[in-house]
């Protein structure tokens, strides 16, 4: 008799939902949107149902079926998903937190993005479609990044919009703790922007007012756009990253430094929105060896000079990538990016973080001097130098 109750502003005024708690048949039913929060949905049936943007917080959902459920954007902190289904839901931006149970859940694939008409690819996890996950994976793969925010951009990526919307969340919100840890290119012309947060952020929230202003930066000429960027210092290192990763066939970075310090992101202003190899090359690239050259002369000089240290063979790096005449600018620019990545890791070459970010920018460098002739002159100096930096970072 829950028709009879006096519901007031819970989710009990909501006819679809007391026959859910009444009968526990949800399957193939819409909830986007819904302030669920504390509902008691054990062992329900919601197969196929959606609940986009829907509030699940501190909701029981033990043994519950979530089978192909849309969980787009849902909001899941306190959760309880002990036991529960989860085999080929949509999980995009879902809200899980370190407080979200998921205790013997089971789960043998699911997809990291909603289909759409430009973008059908649903980023599928196993990435083998012949693959499951085992019991138990399932949760181990996802506790990584619990406390990240996944920006997917899918179409149309606009380096300098992502550069400039991104800062101004982080400045919005600093409460959130916003902290570039990855970036990876996802196809021709998409790129997704990993982000930590501190563990209580609202990242649900937080995407939608990121992309509300990314793609409101998108509609604004190019010298409107630059009339933003000349008002900070924070932006355009990390232009240059997203145009870095567009350039490359595959691209995924981690723990870059030039990433992660969003207060040292040293940033000065572009007429060319779409790339690096754009009809302003020159002009970036000289921007992009200025910052080098500036990381490299606040580093110390070796203390024994007959023994070249991190500086040294760093600047001997520099000038030889800037010099060459067989490395086209596009690639000149992601090599200086990757000797200023070495350079900030060089502060702290103990550090087993700033030896990642030190042993993804030598892969880099090893990658892009590998398309050169065997007899360039880049190569040569790339053969001699490169180990011995490896060396000094105790990579071998």
């Amino acid at each position: 008799m829950l028709d009879r109750v006096r519901p007031g502003s819970t989710y009990l005024q909501k006819s679809q939902i007391r026959q859910l708690l009444v009968t526990g048949q949800g399957q193939d039913k819409n909830f986007d949107g819904q302030n669920l929060r504390g509902i008691n949905l054990q062992s329900a049936n919601l197969a196929d149902a959606s609940f986009i943007g829907a509030d699940l917080r501190e909701a029981n959902l033990q043994d519950a079926d979530l089978s192909r459920a849309e969980l787009l954007q849902t909001q899941l902190d306190g959760t309880d998903l002990t036991g529960a289904t989860l085999t080929g839901a949509c999980i995009e931006d879902w809200g899980i937190t370190s407080h979200t149970k998921l205790h013997g859940v089971k789960c043998e694939y699911v997809f990291m993005r909603s289909p759409t008409p430009s973008d059908p690819n649903r980023r599928r996890k196993p990435d083998n479609w012949n693959e499951t996950f085992a019991d138990g994976d399932f949760a181990d793969f996802i506790k990584p990044i619990f406390d990240t925010l996944d920006l997917y951009h899918n179409s149309n990526v606009d380096p300098r919009a992502i550069a400039i919307a991104f800062k101004n969340l982080a400045q919005n919100h600093p409460e959130a703790e916003l902290e570039i840890a990855a970036m990876e290119k996802c196809g021709d012309d998409k790129i997704l922007l990993r982000a930590k947060t501190a563990p209580d952020s609202n990242k649900s929230q937080l995407s939608a007012e990121y992309f509300d202003d990314y793609n409101r930066l998108k509609a604004l000429s190019q010298s409107q756009q630059l009339l933003l960027v000349e008002k900070s210092d924070r932006i355009r290192n990390l232009e240059i990253m997203v145009n870095t990763a567009l350039g490359q066939s595959k691209y995924h970075i981690e723990g870059n430094p030039i990433m992660s310090d969003i207060s040292g992101i040293n940033i000065q202003g572009s007429s060319n929105v779409s790339g690096i190899a754009g009809n302003s090359s020159v002009a970036n690239l000289g921007t992009i060896s200025g910052n080098v050259s500036i990381a490299l002369n606040q580093l110390p000089d070796a203390p024994d000079t007959e023994k070249p240290g991190i500086k040294e063979l760093l600047t001997q790096l520099h000038s030889c990538i800037s010099q060459s005449a067989d490395l086209p600018e596009t690639d000149k620019a992601d090599a200086l990016i990757q000797i200023q990545a070495l350079a900030e890791a060089s502060k702290s070459p103990q550090e087993s973080t700033k030896q990642k970010t030190a042993k993804n920018a030598i892969t880099m460098l090893k990658g892009i001097f590998s398309g050169l002739p065997a007899v360039a002159s880049l190569v040569e100096a790339g053969n001699k130098l490169l180990p011995a930096i490896s060396k000094l970072f105790g990579l071998g």
